[in-house]
């Protein structure tokens, strides 16, 4: 595909002046716009027709496209005149029937509802001061990520947010300041490509979605935009957002969702290259490893090819600092390492080390996460730290380390070391990995908590029968403290900081605001949670002993103390570590209902995290005579010399 770039660059150079952003589909020209696609070899033809409205309307003008050359699978044709604030669509023919309008596989801007691509000069959907925006210079070992989603961030009354719902909310102060506080430095935003639930006629009545039914992959999603009928609102807007964040000091990480479109005939993979770009079973019917009814085949050649550009094309035109692949175990190892490997090192890819069903190629060839050691620089959630610590993925009522369930420790502790290989993790006791599967901590994503399955309060509700808000609060602080102090790459999700729930909603990918909004009321009403967290972020981002970032490192510096049931302890060397302040660092996690003691050498030690209070400058201080320390029940504690 780079091939196929550059060829039409150079032949857009030739016939059309000063071409912008060559490889879209569609060459703006202010004299002439050239136009481009890719079938397959039995495309009989390939109608192209322009359009003033980017919906109704009848065409202005249609034209029948031409093969570059004889045999070719690419179709071209140059329009005249200035079409900028026009729109296109492509209709291919194959078998005596032409497979529907669509703005093909390459659209970058696309008129309400993805039908028709518009054309458009890029250079002018740039905000001021676009060309010096820089992707601020955080490594991987020192990210922490906040996953949101646009409408339940701002769309509450409570949150006093402008722009609710849209990109432009994460422009204001409130927001900016929101985060700047808690201090995360690595804004997951959900899918915010442009996708199908939403309907972005109708943006005046409540509708909701996550967005994982892709339509338009390389253009943002309008529902978010001020203007959805204005092409370039969204982008210019969520251009806006990047900025913001990146002026903050907070990277921008983008949900994409490549396994999978929304449907398979309506989709512009299909209707621009039939049955190409789907995996099939030997039956002939079309696998469904995504389970949304069909995935995609990324170790074919162009897809592989789209999905590298793709990824590319939102780091040169947005910005983005990095990835998280949905379903990632559906796609292959190779097209991951091959993405990998076409971007700047310091873009963070990760994504969910699984699928959702059986796929058509085998589970060896997946990038499933036990095969992550395989893909150098890519990291996969740990499903083992967050069931070990809240209940098992098939339960919502099953309650584990959080609700005083033994049997959890070693998970624990595999989560705390980051899935490497470590003497003192017992993996035969781990509840799904039975190996490490990181060769570097910061190949694990540490996380108790997302969008998908129940937010952390209400599963704690949901596992811990008659648990009064006091203890709800108690044990989602210890669930953060063992997230945010383990050698992984940390990950909440949104409002966590706000005690946030969704009544009891496990999966609220189309439920109400009611239901999904952040109510930031509770700021004011649980002030102490949102202090804890500050507090443990402002600690893991001051302490290098917390993110080491290398395996050898942690296998050094950090030793588990004696584990007991629903109580586990480490130490780490902080003197061994680049850039530690501190000596001896024990920390220990309980989650007994009463206190239980840990042994450590004798001598004074600083409290930095204990009970409801975490303050990285020292809470008090506490002496160890005679070699045992207090674990408060249901609580975290750590300490240092």
């Amino acid at each position: 595909m780079r091939r196929f770039t550059l060829l039409v660059a150079i032949i857009m150079a030739l016939v059309v002046p000063q071409v912008i952003n060559a490889s879209n589909g569609v060459t703006y020209g202010p004299s002439a716009s050239a136009f481009s696609i890719e079938t397959n070899e039995s495309a009989q033809q390939v109608k192209l027709r322009i359009y003033k409205a980017g919906l109704g309307g009848k065409p202005v003008k249609t034209i029948n496209m031409k093969r570059n050359a004889a045999g070719s699978t690419l179709w071209q044709a140059s329009v005249k005149g200035d079409l900028q604030g026009m729109f296109y669509t492509f209709d291919v023919k194959y078998g005596g029937k032409f497979m529907g309008e669509c703005p093909g596989i390459w659209a970058t801007a696309v008129g309400v509802n993805g039908h028709r691509g518009a054309i458009i000069d890029m250079v002018n959907t740039n905000p001021q001061g676009w060309s010096a925006d820089k992707r601020p210079n955080i490594a991987a070992k020192d990210l922490i990520i906040y996953e949101m989603h646009h409408r339940d961030f701002s769309i509450d009354e409570s949150s006093g947010i402008q722009h609710k719902g849209k990109f432009l909310a994460l422009t204001e102060p409130r927001a900016i300041d929101h985060l700047k506080s808690l201090g995360v430095n690595a804004v997951h935003i959900l899918p915010s490509f442009d996708y199908a639930s939403v309907d972005e006629t109708r943006l005046d009545e409540p509708q909701y979605n996550w967005g994982y039914d892709p339509v338009n992959y390389n253009v943002p999603e309008g529902g978010y935009s001020t203007d959805p009928y204005k092409p370039e609102a969204r982008i210019r807007e969520f251009k806006q957002m990047v900025q913001a964040l990146h002026k903050a000091g907070i990277k921008v990480i983008l949900d994409v969702v490549y396994n999978h479109t929304w449907n398979i005939d309506g989709s512009n993979f299909q209707r621009t290259r039939p049955d190409y770009f789907y995996r099939k079973n030997a039956d002939g019917t079309y696998s469904n490893g995504s389970g949304c009814g069909n995935e995609t085949a990324s170790e074919r050649e162009a897809m592989r090819e789209f999905m590298v550009e793709s990824v590319n094309y939102w780091v040169e035109e947005y910005h983005i600092d990095g990835f998280r692949f949905d379903l990632m175990g559906v796609h292959d190892i190779e097209t991951m390492n091959t993405i990998r490997a076409a971007l700047p090192q310091d873009i963070f890819i990760y994504g969910e080390g699984w699928s959702a069903g059986s796929c058509a190629i085998p589970n060896e060839q997946l990038a499933m996460k036990a095969n992550i050691s395989r893909m150098p620089g890519i990291a996969a959630f740990s499903d083992e730290m967050r069931d070990a610590l809240r209940g098992p993925w098939n339960s919502n009522s099953k309650a584990a380390f959080l609700g005083g369930v033994k049997g959890n420790e070693e998970s624990i502790k595999f989560g705390i070391v980051g899935a490497i290989e470590h003497p003192g993790v017992d993996y035969s006791k781990v509840n799904y990995s039975k190996a490490p599967y990181a060769t570097e901590p910061t190949q694990m994503i540490a996380y108790v908590s997302c969008h998908d399955d129940m937010c952390l309060v209400d599963r704690l509700k949901a596992s811990i029968q008659g648990a009064t808000i006091d203890e709800l609060i108690r044990l989602d602080l210890l669930a953060q403290t063992v997230v945010m102090t383990s050698q992984g790459v940390p990950f909440m999700l949104s409002g966590e900081e706000m005690l946030r729930d969704k009544q009891g909603v496990h999966n609220s990918f189309e439920s109400p605001d009611s239901i999904n909004h952040l109510d930031w009321g509770n700021l004011e009403r649980y002030p102490q949670v949102m202090e804890y967290y500050k507090g443990l972020i402002a600690l893991r981002k001051a302490h290098p002993a917390f993110h080491m970032g290398s395996a050898d490192m942690v296998r050094r510096n950090l030793d588990f103390l004696p584990t007991e049931n629903c109580l586990v302890a480490f130490h780490i060397n902080g003197r061994n570590v680049p850039g530690e302040t501190w000596g001896d660092i024990y920390v220990a996690f309980n989650t007994h209902k009463r206190a239980r003691t840990i042994e450590v050498p004798d001598g004074t030690y600083t409290i930095v995290c204990r009970n409801l209070k975490c303050d990285l400058t020292g809470i008090t201080t506490v002496t160890a005579a005679d070699g045992k320390v207090t674990v408060p029940a249901q609580s975290a504690l750590i300490i240092h010399n």
